[in-house]
């Protein structure tokens, strides 16, 4: 949730231009999901469905670093600005990598 907080906070702390706007639209949306399915991968009912909510996890981080990178490139937002909530999403991805592939091992 931390994650989802800093996302938040971060897009409201930026100019209100319409680039923004919708670019940051889509960063909320992926920054916000990564919290909610990872809570949904906590209650699965199988290893299976572990797996499956915690794909669901990396796909929408790996997004949240992909809207990032774009706002950084479009000059939407600067990197120093974003530098600390990139490294945050980087680090849920390695641990939510690891823990597929261990899950993924003990099939």
């Amino acid at each position: 949730m931390v994650f989802a907080v800093n996302a938040v906070r971060q897009v409201l702390s930026q100019p209100r231009t319409e680039t923004y706007y919708v670019v940051g639209r889509q960063l909320l949306r992926s920054a916000t999901s990564v919290g909610a399915n990872y809570r949904a991968a906590c209650r699965a009912k199988s290893r299976a469905d572990f797996i499956s909510k915690m794909t669901t996890v990396e796909e929408e981080c790996d997004e949240s670093l992909y809207w990032m990178d774009l706002m950084i490139r479009t000059g939407t937002a600067k990197r120093q600005v974003l530098e600390p909530l990139m490294k945050e999403a980087n680090e849920i991805l390695s641990l939510v990598v690891s823990s597929i592939r261990t899950a993924r091992s003990r099939r």
